[in-house]
């Protein structure tokens, strides 16, 4: 169980601290690039799609690592331990999309509930962060507000 709390621990932090330098990142040089304010929504979605990817993958790498090598519960459904797999799974629980063919068992649960919660939260911070690059660069009839 402790094995999973710090894992918890260190995938929560480790996933906010990526969003949050994706973010600052978009928030300081957006301003400075020379490119129309409309398109810079468009580097603020797949640039907050690219933190999610990532942060999905640590997630899933996580997964597959406390699986496969500690012995912390199994993902049913599945026969193979692929990382694919893990990744399929961690996508599936970060966007709370919910289980389907594959499942947690064992201590294994407690860090799938954390990634639902912490991918909560981390895509209501891209929703946020969005809207307000929308109100910053979305110009009214050709000009800014």
């Amino acid at each position: 169980m402790i094995t999973i709390l710090f894992a918890c621990a260190v995938l929560v932090t480790g996933t906010t601290f990526v969003h949050y330098e994706f973010l600052r990142g978009l928030n300081v040089l957006l301003p400075k690039v020379n490119i129309p304010s409309r398109r810079k929504l468009l580097v603020v979605v797949i640039t907050t799609f690219v933190a999610h990817a990532i942060e999905i993958a640590m997630y899933g790498l996580g997964m597959y690592l406390l699986v496969t090598y500690m012995d912390v519960g199994i993902l049913a459904g599945q026969h193979l331990t692929a990382v694919d797999t893990f990744l399929y799974f961690s996508t599936e629980t970060y966007t709370s999309l919910g289980f389907g063919d594959i499942r947690p068992v064992g201590p294994i649960r407690l860090l799938v509930g954390v990634e639902a919660l912490n991918g909560l939260l981390l895509i209501g911070w891209s929703a946020s962060f969005t809207y307000l690059a929308m109100e910053r660069f979305w110009a009214i009839d050709g000009s800014r507000r």
